[in-house]
């Protein structure tokens, strides 16, 4: 089963049931990949989605993704430091480092650095790509 780590910003664009990629988090909940989250991650995911919806729905969608089976929490301890134009961004990176995760899904353009780093190497997905992958399974 695949491993991923997945942006803010992606998870936002899952949520919504008539949204494109509703799958993505459709298929988490299903238990179709391993979500690898840190403390940092679900601290922002929680605020993100809160200032998007509602405390509540941030809640909830949190509260789904601490309880699940198919989520590898992870603690960090060491930080890279890869990504220098948006350091918030790293804790994606350090997560998926730590967890040996397959890839980060993420569509923001702060993470297509790690494409040039040789080690330690991070794939990257846009959600399209991640998206027409879960559309295989």
């Amino acid at each position: 089963m695949r491993h991923v780590v997945l942006d803010t910003n992606c998870l936002i664009q899952s949520l919504s049931r008539h949204g494109r990629y509703y799958k993505v988090w459709e298929d988490f909940v299903n238990g179709k990949y391993v979500l690898c989250v840190s403390n940092e991650i679900i601290e922002e995911y929680d605020e993100i989605i809160a200032s998007h919806t509602s405390s509540l729905v941030a809640r909830h969608v949190v509260e789904i993704i601490l309880r699940a089976n198919n989520v590898l929490r992870i603690d960090a301890q060491f930080r890279f430091g890869l990504i220098e134009t948006d350091y918030d961004d790293n804790k994606f990176v350090d997560c998926a480092i730590v967890a040996n995760a397959d890839y980060i899904v993420s569509n923001d353009n702060h993470f297509n650095v790690l494409k040039n780093i040789p080690f330690p190497h991070v794939e990257i997905k846009k959600l399209e790509e991640f998206y027409s992958e879960l559309l295989l399974i």
